[in-house]
């Protein structure tokens, strides 16, 4: 056997490639599992958006390779999604560079910035890819903590009772996964004041934008933010696209061009079909959103109605793709999850997944239907 690299030996597997694993085998052994766990939208892309890949498939130029920075129609569509939806002004020459979903943007960012012993700061609770990316390039994650009492927020006196000696990144994700929790303008104007004080980079991971969020924001609307700033963001939830893997990173025209260092070495450019598909999604007006949030509603009321069983408390003034809830005391988040699996047939997520201050809380994705949901409620109003 080779010995693996030495930069995975604090790196673990991603928790839900392991979990579905065991999800697989337990349906293998007849077990009638339902997934309410994963974020992967379950509804269709818009039709004119199938339509669009559909005719790129035949395209003269489809099967070539294609740019690494995208076709210039793409990126103006980004620009203009983010004008017309941020109020942000981006150059589709230099600003924009779309990717292959916005989790290897996670990775192209670290490697174009990060030297081994650089720090990073990582939200806790957060997206579990901002810490194996950090350890995989030798950087050190330094966790902040955001906690329920300050409503997921970042804490700035803690944050300065840090070491920032070498801290060159600080990963940010609002509206915020898990918990839905959404910045301020007043919150990301200290962040970007935070960021320009101590010389560090702010990557705002911007996803989940317009899911039951009425007032979607860009760090990059606030003055003197692209100094400092960049974001990522994707076409997944937003368009019903995860499988398509669109994503794109804006900001700084330098710091995308060293972004773009890293990327062009990395892949040979996305197919012709599926950013014609982009395009077409990201001229979309409002009804899609509006459309989309209806459904999700009906699905969230049904979410809560299963919290209500387990005697969860949540937030109803949060939005988001999923259900961020608080389990009764004494209890933990994995025994509450593993209890639910093994005795009703029902995945859900624990808090603890996305660091130790989720410890306490759970969290159901609404990407499954209105029947399922009701499914999951019959199963725990079910004594065994």
């Amino acid at each position: 056997m080779i010995q693996k690299a030495d930069r995975l030996s604090d790196v673990q597997e991603y928790y839900f490639s392991k979990k579905l694993r065991e999800v697989a085998v337990l349906k293998s052994e007849g077990k009638p599992v339902i997934n309410i766990a994963i974020g992967s939208p379950d509804m269709h892309p818009a039709p004119s958006v199938i339509k669009a890949i559909q005719s790129g498939v035949e395209l003269p130029n489809a099967h070539q390779y294609q740019s690494y920075q995208g076709i210039p129609e793409l990126r103006e569509g980004m620009r203009d999604f983010y004008k017309n939806n941020y109020n942000v002004v981006l150059n589709p020459k230099n600003e924009i560079l779309p990717l292959m979903g916005s989790k290897e943007g996670v990775m192209h960012i670290s490697m174009a910035f990060l030297n081994i012993g650089d720090k990073v700061l990582i939200p806790n609770p957060g997206y579990p890819t901002y810490a194996s990316v950090t350890k995989l390039v030798e950087a050190e994650p330094i966790f902040y903590n955001l906690n329920e009492a300050s409503n997921w927020l970042p804490n700035f006196e803690e944050l300065e009772q840090e070491d920032l000696e070498n801290v060159k990144i600080m990963w940010i994700n609002y509206p915020h996964m898990p918990t839905g929790a959404v910045a301020s303008k007043t919150v990301f104007e200290k962040l970007i004041a935070f960021a320009k004080k101590h010389h560090i980079l702010i990557v705002n991971d911007n996803p989940y934008s317009f899911i039951l969020n009425d007032h979607p924001q860009s760090i990059l609307a606030i003055d003197g933010a692209k100094e400092v700033a960049i974001e990522l963001n994707s076409l997944s939830k937003t368009y019903n696209m995860a499988g398509w893997r669109v994503g794109m990173v804006v900001g700084n025209a330098e710091i995308i061009q060293t972004i773009l260092e890293v990327k062009s070495n990395m892949d040979s450019g996305m197919f012709l079909g599926i950013q014609k598909g982009a395009v077409e999604a990201l001229k979309l007006s409002n009804d899609w959103f509006e459309s989309l949030n209806e459904i999700y509603k009906r699905r969230r009321a049904l979410v809560w109605q299963i919290f209500d069983a387990l005697n969860c408390t949540y937030n109803k003034n949060i939005g988001g793709l999923f259900v961020w809830a608080k389990i009764p005391e004494g209890n933990t988040s994995e025994t509450i999850t593993d209890k639910l699996l093994y005795e009703k047939d029902v995945f859900i997520t624990p808090g603890t997944v996305f660091g130790s201050n989720g410890e306490g809380f759970i969290r159901a994705s609404l990407c499954v239907t209105e029947e399922v949901l009701k499914e999951v409620l019959n199963r725990l109003k079910v004594k065994n």
